[in-house]
């Protein structure tokens, strides 16, 4: 029982921290990402609460990964090759120049040898993914150029860790290993696999699972497309990391991308606070006192090193001296591969010994300790113009219209949408349907519309207007509240299922709501009379006159109750003779004229 007892009281210690530090720190406007270090250093270091703090790291490495997965969703395969300059071209440059920079220091400094200080340099010139996306996330700049641009920088050093780790075996020669020449074979072959399976397997996966309904198999889906990308690059020698954000580039042109990002936010979420707890209850106080000095002169030194070289780099590719200084505020700090390269090259007993490699791991996370208020200080730094956003380049986040359900009534009104110009971004809970619109060439994505997080992933934020076309009152009826308890700047507009679902939305104070049987009536009626005879004139006046009538009634029935307006019906008695005498009698027609409505659509939960 004590196994179990140990590992409830540490969840419950690492999510009570991230729960008291990270509101306080949040309103004293340090963020978040401080908070959950603090939280950690109290715990671990400190309270000494939790000992095995790289068992707790391992696990929470998993709020990267999905970080990564989430950011490939939202970039589509084209859009990363208009990236390609800024990733191989100014990413490279950032690794080799800082590199060599920090080369130089490490071995004037006496920290290692020659061979070592290559390691130390090239493992400190890598910056942290977790760190400087949270930023970027919480400030609301990953889709501007300089947040773009950090995270093209971002990626090749991701990529930069497998060279890396076969530099440790060259540099070492005191065992033998695969050369890498065949490391970065297999690396390749890798990336072609997930490649492979990204366009033919992963799509007809999803479908598969949609259709039967299963919202916790789908989510278990997501999870195994992410942390099974993940396993397949780490195997290969790449970054899991790498391979989750691989899987959701090859998903971010799939109709279920924003199912699957608002299934895997939550964990993403979670993970990444316990992940930035778990930096900080790996600091070692011990080895900071024992080489305070020297931390305490290395960690200005490297970040002030990287960010002279960051900006330099930046400014030569183009980027305003704003965005230059922003990214150099942004990417400073030492990264988690730095963990990675150090254990390692410690392991070998040939670059530098296990002391050493505490001491850079330390330097490591005082860095990253340090980068919220090196990214504030970048921004004191900027001249105050504000900075210009990327146009988005991705369907499906950021549309004017937000259409929920795409059956017969959707698709009508989606025709008049799309020929205007208009984006509309259309969500449906029908597998079936999204495969049979794909094939007319409609991109519309899976999603359940009464999920807040599904709405959010499908960009209800920038939504202008917000088209709900469900056919059941249920569900219409609860995407109604949702978005106007949580996004009341959405304008409603809904389609009813009847006359007496049009009061029960003129009640909630929708925008514009229509009867989806109304329109099809009055022209159906109006041509019945140009056919007997009645000219299209006469026969539109009557048509509008009978429009106006019912808009009168629908009024007075919403403040007075479904009887009032009765007389401004045309209701003229009609009594035939009918040639045979009926089998049964005929059913009385009421007041409500089209309240009973069968549907003919399948059930959908959108």
């Amino acid at each position: 029982m004590s196994a179990p007892n140990t590992l409830f009281t540490e969840t419950l210690l690492l999510l009570g921290g991230a729960v008291v530090t990270a509101p306080i720190f949040k309103k004293l406007g340090l963020g978040t990402v401080l908070g959950y270090l603090a939280a950690g250093v109290v715990i671990g270091p400190i309270l000494h609460s939790i000992g095995d703090s790289e068992a707790v790291l391992a696990v929470a490495e998993l709020g990267v990964v999905f970080l990564l997965f989430i950011i490939g969703l939202e970039l589509k395969p084209s859009r990363l090759w208009q990236m390609r300059r800024d990733i191989f071209g100014l990413g490279t440059a950032q690794v080799v120049l800082s590199g060599l920079a920090l080369i130089v220091a490490s071995y004037l400094g006496g920290i290692a040898g020659w061979k070592g200080s290559i390691i130390i340099g090239f493992g400190l010139a890598l910056s942290s993914t977790a760190f400087a996306m949270q930023i970027l996330e919480q400030q609301g700049d990953v889709n501007t150029r300089y947040g773009q641009r950090s995270f093209s920088m971002l990626l090749l050093q991701d990529l930069a860790i497998v060279p890396l780790l076969a530099l440790i075996t060259v540099l070492d020669g005191t065992k033998e290993t695969a050369s890498p020449l065949s490391s970065l074979a297999i690396a390749i072959g890798a990336v072609a696999a997930m490649v492979i399976a990204g366009r033919y397997l992963l799509t007809p996966l999803f479908q598969v699972i949609a259709r039967t309904g299963a919202r916790e198999a789908m989510i278990a889906a997501a999870l195994f497309v992410v942390m099974g990308s993940a396993t397949l690059m780490q195997l290969a020698g790449l970054s899991m990391a790498m391979g989750a954000f691989l899987s959701g580039v090859m998903l971010a042109e799939s109709s279920y991308r924003h199912e699957l990002e608002a299934d895997i936010e939550p964990f993403r979420g979670v993970l990444l606070a316990i992940f930035f707890i778990a930096v900080g209850l790996s600091l070692k106080l011990d080895v900071i006192l024992d080489n305070w000095m020297l931390i305490v002169l290395a960690v200005p030194v490297m970040m002030l090193i990287k960010a002279v070289v960051i900006y330099a780099l930046c400014r030569v590719a183009g980027s305003p001296h704003n965005d230059a200084v922003r990214i150099a505020g942004l990417l400073p700090q030492g990264g988690e591969f730095g963990f990675v390269l150090f254990s390692a090259a410690s392991a070998s007993g040939g670059l530098f010994s296990a002391n050493t490699a505490s001491t850079l791991i330390a330097i490591v996370t005082l860095s990253m300790a340090l980068t919220p208020l090196s990214s504030a200080l970048a921004k004191r730094l900027v001249k105050g113009d504000t900075q210009e956003e990327l146009d988005e380049d991705f369907e499906g986040a950021g549309s004017d219209v937000l259409m929920i359900g795409f059956s017969r009534f959707g698709q009508i009104a989606a025709q008049i949408l799309l020929a205007s110009g208009r984006d509309v971004t259309v969500i449906d809970f029908s597998a079936d349907r999204i495969r049979q619109a794909s094939s007319f060439g409609f991109r519309i994505y899976f999603g359940d519309g009464t999920r807040k997080d599904v709405l959010r992933s499908a960009g209800i934020d920038r939504a202008k207007i917000v088209v709900v076309s469900t056919h059941q009152r249920e569900i219409t009826n609860k995407i109604v509240e949702l978005v106007q308890t949580d996004y009341p700047h959405a304008r409603l507009f809904v389609r009813s299922y009847d006359r007496i679902h049009s009061i029960e939305l003129r009640h909630k104070g929708v925008d514009y709501e229509l009867r989806e049987t109304l329109e099809s009536g009055l022209l159906f009626g109006r041509r019945t009379l140009e056919a007997l005879g009645v000219s299209e004139a006469e026969a539109y006046e009557i048509g509008e006159d009978i429009r106006k009538r019912d808009e009168q009634r629908l009024v007075l029935q919403v403040s007075q109750g479904l009887q009032a307006g009765a007389d401004m019906l045309y209701s003229r008695p009609v009594k035939p003779e009918p040639l045979v005498k009926p089998k049964r009698a005929a059913e009385t027609y009421s007041d409500a004229d089209d309240l009973v409505v069968l549907p003919q659509e399948e059930p959908e939960r959108v």
